[in-house]
């Protein structure tokens, strides 16, 4: 007989508290958005492709992702927000603004598109805080840990849902994160990944869902159906009682998922649903593909997949689980391609790639784990160069950014005048040149007003049109780089000490 889920949780959150304890800490990579690009449904409808081509941010708390949702020029103005350390109650309040509806309980991603939050340095962790996705498109979530969100007792987020996406959701890619509770709905969780109200074209891809009660589900209710065009691939749903996921309508395409330790049921189709599942590997686990606590048959086209020690149900009223001996009932036709990693080395190749802080890396279908191909626009950070020579075309530019102190101007930065400055409302932010037409620029030369001098530690130049890498570097001063004709530049300041004060961002065609 299994234990609960309370109880089969002792022994792993008593290593991590001693690990807490003992100061113990993991070196995590750093992390590319949406390195590889989109997969399995979520490339259809038009693709996927989040933030790309707009300006990159970095946050570090949960205020600072909606200041940055909230600074952009309108709400489909593509951004990449990049996100370091613990995400929580503490440090995430409501933000307004014409291009954003956010909320202080629960990061909110509502009547926007084309936004990309990824993981980066030393890991993001969203702690006892739900991702929240309504009445949007184009969202790429990729790279993060987000733990213990509650529906009930203290402090509740999201309904519960680790993600939640719902009201005419598209388009939306979820890769290589955790998403893990602490025990089942009686000790206040709901859903680790919930798809309801209209939500299509997903892919949820190099993921570990664990110690919950409920994995996730497609469609709220047996009436829900206007949900679908989902696909699940090389994640690990481990220690969860049902919802792996359950689908209620639509499409699914689920393959080369490792489930372990599934303790009342698997993957519910019911109400009309139909699942394509391939090449997946179940374990120590029961009734794990079938229609379950519901008359409302789903359907599903099977081949390929291992059951290792899988025990299954009598059929009954409202039961009917695929096994002992799963055979097809419907076919389903997938429009994009996929390569398919033989069942018996998915459990490998799962515990390779699967999760956040394992480098991003993925199958190459041939059962060989591979690390992503280094963004080709990424120079080596750049060297001192000499002094620019010639018109600086900044003067009488225009400017914007991401944020900005008080008392700043993100036209400081272009007014000849060392005296002014333009800070970000934080230790990091953009701040750009723009032109009503193209301009050839090769050098930029930035300044630090008096007093702040070495502030930046670390930056980036970025043509704002296409959002190829220019130049990295640290500190001001000088730096050149091939010539390139542009509408706007932005300089993206990664890391500080202190509030960084930038005088002047001068550019000049060579």
């Amino acid at each position: 007989m299994r234990r609960p889920v309370a109880l089969r949780l002792q022994a792993a959150l008593g290593t991590l508290a001693l690990a807490a304890a003992t100061g113990v800490a993991l070196a995590m990579p750093e992390a590319a958005a949406a390195a590889g690009g989109a997969t399995g449904y979520a490339t259809q409808n038009g693709g996927t492709t989040g933030g790309a081509g707009g300006q990159t941010v970095r946050a570090t708390t949960g205020t600072a992702i909606h200041q940055a949702l909230c600074g952009r020029a309108d709400s489909a103005t593509p951004i990449t927000i990049e996100v370091e350390g613990t995400i929580n109650h503490g440090n995430t309040s409501k933000v307004s603004g014409d291009s954003c509806d956010t909320a202080a309980d629960k990061i909110e991603l509502k009547q926007i598109s084309n936004v990309t939050i990824v993981g980066v340095g030393g890991g993001a962790v969203f702690d006892q805080l739900g991702i929240h996705i309504r009445e949007s498109s184009n969202v790429i979530i990729q790279n993060v840990t987000v733990r213990n969100v509650k529906k009930s007792g203290s402090p509740t987020s999201n309904g519960g849902d680790a993600i939640g996406m719902e009201s005419d959701v598209r388009n939306v890619w979820v890769d290589h994160t955790t998403l893990e509770a602490s025990g089942g709905e009686s000790a206040g969780y709901d859903g680790l990944f919930d798809m309801k109200d209209n939500t299509q074209y997903v892919t949820l891809s190099y993921s570990v869902l664990r110690n919950s009660g409920r994995g996730g589900l497609i469609g709220s209710s047996e009436s829900d159906r206007s949900n679908g065009y989902v696909t699940f691939h090389h994640n690990k749903y481990e220690n969860i009682d049902s919802r792996t996921p359950l689908l209620r309508g639509g499409i699914s395409h689920i393959y080369n998922n490792h489930y372990a330790s599934l303790n009342e049921s698997g993957i519910n189709s019911r109400a009309g649903a139909k699942a394509k599942v391939d090449n997946n590997y179940f374990e120590d686990s029961k009734d794990v593909l079938g229609t379950f606590y519901t008359d409302q048959a789903g359907y599903w086209q099977v081949g390929g997949n291992v059951f290792d020690n899988v025990t299954w149900s009598e059929p009954g009223d409202d039961t009917s689980p695929a096994g002992p001996d799963p055979r097809s009932n419907t076919t389903v036709s997938i429009p994009y391609s996929y390569t398919l990693d033989d069942a018996s080395c998915v459990p490998a190749m799962v515990a390779a790639t699967a999760g956040a802080n394992k480098g991003l890396k993925v199958s190459d279908g041939g059962c060989a784990p591979q690390s992503p191909a280094p963004t080709p626009t990424d120079p080596d950070p750049t060297g001192p160069t000499d002094p620019p020579s010639g018109t600086n075309l900044s003067l009488g530019a225009g400017a914007d950014g991401s944020s900005k102190a008080s008392g700043t101007s993100y036209g400081n930065v272009r007014d000849g005048d060392p005296a002014t400055y333009w800070s970000p409302a934080g230790t990091t932010g953009s701040v750009s040149v723009k032109w009503p037409s193209p301009n050839t620029v090769a050098k930029v030369r930035i300044k630090e007003a008096a007093g702040s001098e070495g502030a930046i530690r670390s930056y980036r130049l970025v043509d704002h049109g296409t959002g190829r890498i220019l130049a990295t570097g640290s500190g001001a001063g000088p730096v050149g780089f091939p010539a390139v004709s542009l509408t706007k530049i932005t300089l993206e300041i990664t890391g500080a000490s202190g509030t960084p004060r930038v005088a002047e961002f001068e550019t000049y065609a060579g």
